[in-house]
């Protein structure tokens, strides 16, 4: 079998890799195609590298196009929608592995289910795609990107090492993984490492927090943090979420896909309501900030404890690091709904459906 992943975004990697693993398991052969930005590319460059990844780099959907047709591959394994997917040739199938188990909207757009087959998650995504779209073929399969943390032998691999990156291991670690839009970064203390100094930090930027011209205040909020001994401030090559996950007591977050990952290992979550918009996205314009997000997230909001402004913060971290279990029932129900099966296995099951189709 021959199977091409298509990255645009550096942050689709961790969903594809434990699949990519699998298919090298069974002799499987692969291409991964990166499109070069200009402001990320050496780091892009080095994660392929590290990662061992046969890579081919193109500069637009167009040549990705043109690479898909030269592979002539069995599967093109995309994590979000692809313009010219009506000009892939029909011998070569897709299936879509979306990034990220979030809680966005657009997870549900219609152009995400015109592949060969779509993955999923859990039983509630599974079932609203199948109301939306009877038509399409769905799998609900688990969420691939957690896998390693499911296999003991994996995860040991790789977990962030507090000690060699100047953090205490007798303290509690608190992963704080804000994404960028829209973002509780610029509403945080220019000191807050200070305040929870009786914590390790570590502080995961979204990936476009980093290399987006637009999200200049927020890096220069997150630079003050890097002279506090406790705070670790993730590199920009520190793409994968998975090894702080690893290592991390309690994790915050806003509405983002992180909080369920993070759920999935039984572990509380602070949930931050307190969020920096833009004009057009406040008073009458509330409704473009509404329409971002999915309607139902409301339903898991008792997947943790939420604090409503930063002043809140410090009392809800304290309180669930005490309690961690307070939430435990509402996450492992969650959990299951919106991640499904948790026992990394995802990939394989992923690997058995694209063989089970056949291939050239």
């Amino acid at each position: 079998m021959r199977v091409v992943f298509d990255v645009p975004q550096l942050y689709y990697l961790p969903q594809y890799l434990p699949v990519w693993h699998e298919l090298k398991s069974r002799n499987a052969e692969g291409v991964f195609v990166f499109y070069p930005d200009p402001d990320m590319g050496d780091i892009l460059k080095k994660v392929a590298q590290v990662e061992e990844l046969p890579v081919k780099w193109v500069s637009d959907n167009h040549e990705a196009l043109h690479i898909f047709k030269e592979e002539s591959p069995d599967w093109v394994i995309f994590g979000n929608s692809f313009p010219c997917l009506g000009q892939i040739p029909g011998h070569i199938r897709s299936a879509m592995l979306y990034h990220g188990a979030g809680v966005k909207a657009c997870y549900f757009d219609e152009e995400l289910m015109n592949m060969t087959v779509r993955f999923v998650e859990g039983k509630y995504r599974y079932e609203k795609l199948s109301r939306l779209y009877p038509d399409a073929t769905i799998e609900s399969v688990g969420f691939a990107k957690l896998d390693p943390l499911f296999l003991p032998d994996k995860r040991k691999k790789i977990q962030f090492n507090l000690e060699q990156n100047g953090l205490d291991t007798s303290k509690p670690t608190i992963l704080y993984a804000p994404t960028f839009y829209p973002s509780s970064i610029e509403l945080m203390a220019d000191d807050w490492p200070l305040q929870f100094s009786e914590y390790n930090l570590i502080v995961k930027p979204h990936f476009f927090t980093v290399s987006k011209k637009k999200y200049h205040n927020q890096r220069r909020k997150i630079e003050r943090w890097k002279n506090y001994e406790n705070t670790y401030i993730a590199k920009p090559e520190d793409y994968s979420l998975l090894p702080f996950m690893a290592v991390s007591d309690l994790l915050i977050s806003e509405a983002s896909s992180a909080f369920f990952e993070f759920a999935a290992l039984d572990k509380p979550i602070v949930w931050c309501d307190f969020l920096k918009l833009r004009m057009g996205y406040k008073g009458l314009f509330k409704f473009r900030f509404n329409k971002r997000m999915d309607a139902d997230i409301d339903k898991y909001r008792d997947i943790g404890m939420h604090a409503e402004k930063y002043k809140h913060l410090k009392k809800a971290v304290d309180s669930q690091i005490t309690h961690p279990d307070q939430f435990k029932t509402n996450r492992e129900r969650f959990v299951k709904e919106l991640i499904g099966e948790s026992d990394g296995r995802t990939a394989k099951r992923i690997v058995d459906y694209l063989y089970s189709k056949g291939y050239e």
